[in-house]
């Protein structure tokens, strides 16, 4: 079994669902010759062609839209936007189109793409290349929003996304790309939507994490003194609640990591669902450590926008002393 990175699994997921599938298409802006701007699809073109791996004009609307059209005449197309603040020019397409042919169709059509892209902060990008809209994404029904934090999950959540039937939006925090390695294994196998996982079982307190986040939090949670449980969530939308509700009611406190801007961020709705159903077993009020309020900085302020073991573990300490 071999030890991978972020994109290593990414690649290997591809490959293999490519040689299996002789509909699955990917697309994006330097895709093919240059293996994507992070490498996460090279040698694909050169194992797969031109006609399967296709270097596209800069323009995401445009990679979206044909992206659905290939979709809904059965195609399996893997869209590429090469950094997730350019989602925004596609979002029209998303919303307007991908997250409503099923309803629209009343159920004759579906629409089965995948839009990856790098998401986050953290690695000096410019403007523009370091965005966190997992919120609004979740926000568009008939969407799946998945954020891996770790090589195995990569692989296995790429492969249910590849054989979802509906549009999965696939976020991959590349602060997190090279910086993790664990064991992949070569064959096959998935990683369900919509399961968060319980990277550690603990009673004091549920520590709730995606992305890169879960990396930070896990390292600054080993310096605490207290046994955290700790979920990575995984799928944004769906949000496995039951999982998230069952560990709060056993622990009495939480504490919630994001990256992206404080208001509104999905913190929140995972706020709400906890007061709905698990309030009577809280003895703190859910604490949460974000982002901020402001776009993304330029690289010189990034370390103080955010999250970092500082501000982790005040926030433990908050609701473990309340």
């Amino acid at each position: 079994m071999a030890r991978l990175n972020v994109v290593q699994a990414i690649n290997l997921a591809l490959r293999q669902e490519m040689r299996k599938d002789k509909r699955l298409i990917v697309l994006g802006e330097d895709v093919g010759k240059s293996g994507g701007v992070f490498r996460a699809t090279d040698g694909l073109q050169e194992e797969f062609g031109e006609d399967r791996v296709v270097d596209t004009p800069l323009s995401e609307v445009g990679i979206v839209g044909t992206s659905i059209g290939l979709a809904v005449n059965g195609m399996r197309p893997v869209a590429e936007i090469q950094f997730s603040g350019f989602l925004y020019s596609a979002y029209d397409q998303i919303t307007t189109h991908a997250a409503r042919i099923r309803t629209r169709s009343r159920g004759r059509f579906t629409c089965p793409i995948v839009i990856r892209s790098p998401y986050g902060g953290g690695v000096r990008a410019l403007e523009l290349h370091c965005e966190s809209q997992e919120a609004i994404l979740a926000h568009t029904p008939g969407i799946k929003v998945v954020i891996p934090s770790r090589p195995y999950d990569a692989k296995g959540l790429l492969i249910s996304a590849i054989r979802d039937p509906d549009p999965v939006v696939f976020l991959e925090p590349m602060r997190v790309y090279r910086a993790i390695k664990e064991e992949v294994p070569e064959e096959e196998y998935t990683v369900p939507l919509g399961k968060a996982d319980v990277i550690k079982k603990g009673t004091d307190l549920t520590v709730i994490s995606w992305g890169a986040m879960m990396k930070y939090t896990r390292e600054a949670l080993e310096k605490a003194d207290y046994n955290a449980e700790i979920i990575d969530v995984r799928t944004i939308s769906p949000l496995d609640s039951e999982t998230i509700i069952n560990s709060v009611k056993k622990t009495g406190r939480c504490l919630i990591v994001h990256e992206a801007p404080r208001t509104c961020g999905f913190g929140a709705e995972i706020i709400a669902q906890i007061n709905e159903k698990a309030f009577l077993h809280l003895e703190a009020p859910v604490e949460r450590v974000t982002g901020f309020d402001v776009p993304f900085p330029m690289y010189k302020l990034e370390n103080y926008y955010l999250p970092d073991e500082r501000r982790i573990l005040k926030g433990v300490e908050k609701v473990m002393k309340f």
